[in-house]
This record gives C-alpha cells, sequence and structure tokens, in this order.
C-alpha cells in the first residue's frame, strides 16, 4: 500500500518527524489513498469532506447526496476558488512499511523518524483531478453554515484548515 503526504514544496528529500497542534511527540503524517483528494488543495484552503459510514441514516444521506450520484463531497469556500483552479501540488509517496496508522476514519498514519519518499508528482489542475475522483466540489461563500449540519448529522466528515474559513456569515 501506498501513503501520501501533499506539499506546495517540490523539493522536500527527507521528512522529519515534527509537532503539530497539541501533540506530544513528533511524527511524520501521511495519508492513505482514499483520504488523499481530501489534500488536492492549497495548503491553507479550509475545506469540509463527508462521506456516508455504514452507520449513516438515510436522511443524511439524502441531505448531503440526494441530487448527486456520488457518496462522496469536499466543499470550499468561493475566496478560494480561484487559487484551487490556479494551483497546483506535490504529491509525495511512501512506502506504507514505514509507517503506522494513526486514525483510521481519517486515512492518516505516522512515522516517529524520518522518512524518504519514493516519488514525488505534480498535481496541475486540482479542480479536474477532484473530479476524477468522483468527489463533487460545492462552492459556497461561507463552511459555516455547512459546519452546524454536519456535526449534528450522522455523516462521516473531515474539516480541514477550519481556522482559514470566512466566519463572517454564521447561522
Amino acid at each position: 500500500m501506498k501513503l501520501f503526504h501533499f506539499s506546495e514544496n517540490p523539493d522536500i528529500k527527507i521528512f522529519n518527524p515534527r509537532t503539530i497542534y497539541d501533540q506530544t511527540d513528533a511524527k511524520v503524517w501521511t495519508i492513505d489513498k482514499y483520504h488523499a483528494p481530501h489534500y488536492y488543495f492549497p495548503r491553507d484552503c479550509p475545506r469540509v469532506c463527508v462521506w456516508p459510514k455504514e452507520d449513516t441514516k438515510e436522511q443524511d444521506i439524502t441531505r448531503f447526496f440526494g441530487m448527486s450520484q456520488v457518496n462522496r463531497m469536499i466543499a470550499i469556500e468561493t475566496d478560494w476558488y480561484d487559487r484551487v483552479r490556479k494551483g497546483s501540488i506535490y504529491r509525495y509517496v511512501f512506502d506504507s512499511a514505514d509507517f503506522e496508522l494513526e486514525e483510521e476514519n481519517a486515512g492518516y498514519y505516522v512515522a516517529r523518524r524520518p522518512v524518504m519518499p519514493i516519488d514525488v508528482e505534480r498535481i496541475d489542475d486540482l479542480v479536474t483531478a477532484i473530479l476524477n475522483e468522483g468527489i463533487e466540489l460545492r462552492i459556497t461563500p461561507s463552511l459555516m453554515p455547512m459546519i452546524k449540519h454536519v456535526l449534528e448529522s450522522t455523516i462521516n466528515f473531515s474539516m480541514i484548515r477550519m481556522r482559514n474559513a470566512n466566519r463572517s456569515n454564521r447561522t
């Protein structure tokens, strides 16, 4: 199995463990193939990713996917659309043997020692890359109204870089 790390930097030769947020130990973070498209965005772009899980209620599937033929959606804010459309990202590829599962729901794997990627690939046309994964991309002025609905549902979700979200449209 391959694991991935995404960066706007094309020249990382070795990934050293580091602490983020309130972690107590340093780690190198990677993501599995299923969750990788959640990172086809400029690093600081806030986004909400949703997909059903085994116990998601039918009403929530209808609420989030009722007018779509997909079962995964990522929403971003209008102010970020041009940066996503014009941007590119580098996908670093790793052998999973160097990593252990950290969080299954999010697809996170970690290493606690330095690791070297086995490959790096540039992804241009991020919007097309997302759509080619069978994911619906939604554009909205603010993610804040969606957050309330996601948190009140039984849907699986990932909210990334929300500290950068437009908070002027809370409901």
